[in-house]
C-alpha cells in the first residue's frame, strides 16, 4: 500500500523569520491522523530568514538529523559542540537524556532552507550527543546514498534506532528500486522535482507512506532528489 501525502496538505506556519511546513503533527498544528509513520515523528521544511534562528531549547529523547537543501545553519548546544552545516553536509543530534541547542541562519541576505527530520529512539535515556558529516552530491547521483543508519555504514551518520535514512538523485527519465524488507515501513520525502512510486504520481514536498511493499520502483520524469526511510515494524 502506498499512501500519497500531497505537499498542499501538510500543516503550515508563518512566523515571519520562519516558514514552515509539517509533514506530521507538531507544534500548533495537529491532525490525529497525521502523528508520524512508525518510528518516524517528524518532517518539517523550514525556511529562516537571514539573521534569525531559534534560540537556545531543549529536547529529549530523540534522534534529529538536520539534512541542509540551500543556505547555511549555525549550530551551539550545551556539550559544547559549535559549527555550521552547509548543502553537502548533514547534521545528527542524539537528545538523549537532555540537550540544550541553538540554531542561527548566519546569512545576512540568504535565507536557510531545511528539513529538519525526528526519528523515535529505541532507548530512552541515552547519553546526548552529536555529529556532523559530509555528504557530497554527487554521491547521490543515481545511486542511493546512506545518509542515516543504526551502525554509521558507509559514511553515514548514527541513530539509535533500526532505521535507515537514504537520499538519491534521480536524472529525467531515469529510475531506481529499493527493495524493502517483509515487515517493514517505508517513508518516502521529495525534495525537488517530479517521479512516480510504483505508479503513483510524486512532485516537490509531497511525501507517501508506505507499507506491504516488497519492491519500490522510482522513475523521474525532471531530475528529482528525494529521501526514503527505511523503518522498523510498529510493534
Amino acid at each position: 500500500m502506498i499512501q500519497v501525502r500531497p505537499s498542499a496538505a501538510r500543516g503550515y506556519a508563518d512566523h515571519g523569520w520562519l516558514r514552515a511546513r509539517h509533514s506530521f503533527s507538531f507544534a500548533d498544528y495537529y491532525d490525529a491522523d497525521e502523528m508520524g509513520w512508525g518510528a518516524l515523528r517528524v518532517i518539517n521544511e523550514d525556511r529562516v530568514a537571514p539573521g534569525t534562528g531559534f534560540g537556545r531549547h531543549g529536547h529529549r529523547d530523540m534522534e534529529i538529523v538536520t539534512y541542509i537543501l540551500s543556505g547555511a545553519l549555525e549550530h551551539q548546544d550545551s556539550l559544547g559542540h559549535g559549527g555550521i552545516i552547509r548543502r553537502g553536509e548533514v547534521q545528527r543530534m542524539t537528545a538523549g537524556k537532555g540537550i540544550l541547542h541553538s540554531e542561527f541562519n548566519p546569512s545576512p541576505d540568504e535565507e536557510t532552507h531545511l528539513l529538519q527530520i525526528w526519528i523515535e529512539p529505541a532507548q530512552r535515556g541515552t547519553p546526548a550527543s552529536y555529529e556532523q558529516q559530509a555528504l557530497p552530491l554527487d554521491e547521490l547521483r543515481g545511486r542511493w546514498r546512506l545518509v542515516a543508519s543504526p551502525d554509521g555504514a558507509d559514511g553515514s551518520t548514527t541513530i539509535g534506532q533500526d532505521a535507515r535514512l537514504w537520499a538519491t538523485v534521480v536524472a529525467p527519465g531515469e529510475g531506481i528500486e529499493y527493495a524493502l524488507p517483509t515487515g517493514r515501513l517505508a517513508y518516502v520525502q521529495v525534495i525537488y522535482g517530479q517521479l512516480t512510486l510504483n505508479g503513483e504520481a510524486l512532485a516537490a514536498g509531497d511525501g507517501a507512506k508506505i507499507v506491504d511493499e516488497s519492491t519500490l520502483k522510482f522513475l523521474a520524469s525532471e531530475e528529482a532528489e528525494f529521501l526514503l526511510f527505511d523503518l522498523p515494524p510498529v510493534a
